[in-house]
This record gives C-alpha cells, structure tokens and sequence, in this order.
C-alpha cells in the first residue's frame, strides 16, 4: 500500500478512476472495514480533526499513526491518502472538499462512508450531501452490530480503559495494540528473573486499564503489566511493562508494538518480593496457556 498526499491530479496512475472510502478511522474497527470494504483508496486525516476543531472534546484515540497505517495496509487497500488537516483546512466547506479533493485531485467514482460521517466547516456535510452528487455513486455503509452492541470507536474506548481487551478485540477485528520507544526501567524486573521492556505510554493514546495482560511482542508471547507498580515506590507514574516469554536481546530505544490478548488480573500490591515473584510466574504460564489456546 503506498501512503501518500492528494495527487495533483484526478484518477490513478493507470488511469482508473478511484473508489474512496473517507473517514478518521480511529482503531479500524468493523464499522470501518465495512466502510472500506472493497474500495482501492481510503482518505483520511492527521491529526485528527477534533485535535484542531475542538481540542478539549478530543478523546483517547484507539491507535497511533503507525497502526492506523499498518491496519488499513491489512484490508487489501492500494492507497492512503493523508491530508494534514490544520485550521486552514478546517475552514473548507463541505462543497469545495467535494470538488477540489474528491472530483479534481481523486478522480472517485465511488465514495463510501459510514452514516454518521460529517465534513467540511461547521461539519454541514454529511451522507445525505454526498448522495446528491452527480459526479460519483456514494454509498453509505450503515452501523455495524456486534451481539446487539454498536459498534464505535467510543464504545471501544471504555472497554479498553476497562481493561476488557478480549471484547474490545470482538469490536476491532484485530487485536488491541499500543506501541512506543523501549525505555531504560530500574532493572528490577531482572533482577526478579523476568526482565521487562518498558514503554512509557503516549497521553494522547488509550491504555489499557491497570492490570496484567496476555499478549503478543516482537513475535513472543508476553505477560505485560500496566500500571505504577505499587509493590514498589517508582515514582515514575504510568508504565507499560512487557515481559516477552523465551527471549533475551536488547530492546532499548527500539520501537515495540504490543498486541494484547486477555486481562489475567488487575494491579495489587504484594506484601513480599517472593509473593511478587510467585504471582509473576503465575502469570507467564497463563500468558503462555492463553496464546497457545
């Protein structure tokens, strides 16, 4: 998948026209894949346009660029378009954003959205304004059900602030990551006989709640802590700490992306370091049984 700005020009370079799936598309849900569906171009926005609308109504968002990128890759997708979308941007009606970026410099033919999607100033465009185009076929893709609960990047949110990342994941399609720059810890999860890679979480991000996980690491399997570590006085605030099962290299200052798979249980202080330990291998071999499973 090529990742690239608007092209001066419309169609593609063989000369097709484009089928354009439009959206933020934050944590490529299955609303968003049905939103994507079988279209050969998705068109999206960084950073998000409430980080530049609304700054104080913007949430958690379910994934960094990166992700995004590499989850829209997955869904058989020729290219992503990015527009960087700033205050000037932000002040494009709903009418010029059809005819200067999807007809003259996309070329669509076909243009799919989710029901709920809005753009342009004031967000006055929306579905119904899209229908009444002439130049394109619009299709709108309804919100997507999962066991009677809609399907939306704020729902999700919760279930991920939750810590219930095994449901979340019924929701994504795939399943929840995170990812960030390894960074040097106190080594005290080495010198408990389970070193860790240690990732301070981005702000802007969402976290899972504060618990211990199962997941997946570098192509490992991985019991990850998430929290503040109360058996001991860090005073390093929030720590994503994964240690990765049959591995041993150094990871420092090297990006790793982290997969998450089950809650095994929430954050408590221990009483003794050997009660610590106890409990830690506990939790790698029901990481293990769970990714095996």
């Amino acid at each position: 998948m090529k990742v690239a700005p608007l092209p001066e020009a419309g169609r593609r370079e063989d000369g097709r026209a484009r089928r354009v799936a439009i959206g933020t598309f934050d944590g490529v849900h299955l609303g968003h894949r049905a939103v994507i569906g079988d279209s050969d171009t998705v068109l999206t926005f960084d950073p998000h346009p409430l980080a530049v609308v609304h700054p104080d109504a913007l949430p958690k968002l379910l994934d960094s660029f990166p992700i995004k990128r590499d989850l829209i890759a997955g869904l058989d997708v020729d290219e992503l378009v990015v527009i960087p979308f700033d205050r000037e941007f932000s002040e494009r009606s709903a009418e010029d954003f059809v005819e200067h970026e999807l007809v003259e410099r996309l070329g669509a033919e076909l243009v799919s959205v989710g029901e709920n999607f809005r753009f342009g100033k004031g967000a006055r465009g929306d579905a119904e304004f899209l229908t009444g185009r002439p130049e394109f076929e619009t299709r709108v893709v309804p919100l997507i059900e999962v066991a009677g609960e809609t399907v939306s990047s704020s729902h999700i949110r919760g279930l991920v602030a939750a810590g219930d990342v095994r449901k979340a994941q019924e929701f994504l399609g795939a399943p929840f990551m995170l990812e960030g720059e390894v960074v040097p810890g106190d080594s005290r999860g080495r010198e408990l006989g389970m070193p860790t890679a240690n990732i301070v979480p981005d702000p802007r991000l969402a976290v899972p709640g504060h618990g211990v996980y199962a997941a997946w690491a570098h192509g490992h399997v991985a019991a990850v802590n998430v929290g503040v570590r109360p058996t001991f006085e860090s005073g390093r605030g929030l720590l994503v700490e994964a240690h990765l099962l049959d591995f041993d290299d150094d990871l420092y200052r090297q990006t790793l992306r982290i997969a998450f798979a089950e809650r095994l249980r929430g954050e408590k202080r221990f009483d003794s370091v050997d009660e610590l330990v106890a409990q830690m291998n506990r939790d790698v071999e029901q990481a293990r049984a769970i990714a095996e499973r």
